[in-house]
């Protein structure tokens, strides 16, 4: 496919009779590519003998199985309290500036030696936004692994909406090769703007917050795509990361309550934790990972298995600080456990393999 910006009316088209695809192969590691898998990083083509539909059903109930392959983030407060298994979909959720692409750079990190094939998929970002994360991957080595689809802000509203499935149809190409992959959409509240803008060009009917009926299903067939592929397949997976933006801390927003009811679970960051100096600023009282724990090491979760309860029941006698002391008493809060917790997080771009020493 080629540029669309010269495409004016009157303007003759003819259809080829297929259905959009691109292609795929290994050389795109370590590249950075748009919504049409075309680079984008000057460094010369990609040849490629295979291509995928940019949009494919996802596995059926039959071709997959349960989750229970641990995917480690490298941050100690996600990986103890708020697991993620290999072929779940965990969303970062929170308002701007409160850490979500951080969370996601450094769980890229951290799959280095991992076997991991990740996809980082940027939409509607400032183009200096993704030149940092690029370079960001490739000063620590991550970029050997990575394939980074970018469509930045000033990127039409059509390829905006698609880069998602791009990316999608990529981290694919590597699952139904018994490889494991991890995809990361930052951030899906971008794509479901540049889907309203074209929906309302097409006079489409607007419904809540003037998006289109069809909403959901643009996020629900997108993040189905991400499985644990059964060992029929080669039990392969994909593991999606979803982002979405709140203002002002409202999880009930129209985008954000679809999402939450899609994936797996949620990892809500707190603006105000955040500013508080707590990196990552998650907020462990609404943040939940519904099948990680099945993917949970034992050693893992004998560790850590009430420190969630634990910090959760801080946060809250944090509130009353002349009862905190005493309160922690009663309840026999482990108080050492949670400032644990809580340092060992502020290391940004440092993610903490959980087999390293102290």
């Amino acid at each position: 496919m080629g540029d669309g910006l010269m495409i004016q009316e009157g303007s003759s088209v003819k259809a080829t009779g297929k259905i959009a695809q691109i292609p795929v192969s290994e050389a795109y590691l370590g590249r950075v590519i748009n919504a049409l898998a075309n680079p984008i990083d000057g460094r010369g083509k990609i040849s490629a003998s295979e291509s995928r539909l940019i949009e494919s059903p996802a596995p059926g109930i039959i071709s997959r199985r349960s989750v229970y392959e641990p995917l480690q983030t490298g941050l100690i407060a996600i990986d103890s309290m708020i697991p993620i298994g290999r072929g779940q979909r965990e969303l970062i959720i929170g308002d701007r500036q409160t850490g979500k692409t951080a969370v996601a750079t450094d769980t890229i990190l951290n799959q280095q030696g991992q076997n991991v094939i990740c996809v980082y998929v940027a939409i509607g970002q400032k183009a200096s936004s993704v030149a940092q994360v690029v370079t960001s991957l490739q000063e620590r080595g991550a970029m050997e692994y990575t394939i980074v689809v970018a469509e930045t802000a000033d990127s039409p509203a059509t390829l905006q909406y698609l880069a998602p499935y791009t990316g999608a149809a990529l981290a694919e190409y590597f699952m139904y090769r018994a490889q494991h992959t991890l995809i990361i959409y930052d951030d899906l509240s971008k794509q479901a703007q540049a889907y309203r803008q074209m929906s309302l060009l097409l006079r489409r009917p607007p419904g809540r917050e003037a998006y289109p009926g069809d909403v959901f299903y643009l996020h629900s067939r997108l993040l189905e795509r991400a499985a644990k592929l059964s060992s029929q397949l080669g039990e392969g997976s994909m593991t999606a990361l979803p982002i979405v933006e709140t203002q002002s801390g409202d999880v009930s927003a129209y985008i954000p309550t679809n999402v939450i009811s899609i994936t797996d679970g949620q990892i809500f960051l707190s603006a105000d934790l955040f500013n508080a100096g707590i990196r990552p600023a998650i907020n462990v009282g609404i943040s939940v990972s519904r099948v990680g724990s099945a993917a949970q090491i034992k050693a893992m979760k004998q560790v850590a298995g009430k420190l969630k309860l634990e910090l959760a029941q801080f946060a809250e006698l944090e509130a009353f600080p002349n009862f905190l002391l005493i309160s922690i008493k009663l309840l026999r809060i482990n108080w050492q456990e949670v400032n644990d917790c809580v340092s060992y997080s502020n290391n940004p771009n440092q993610p903490l393999s959980q087999w390293k020493n102290r």
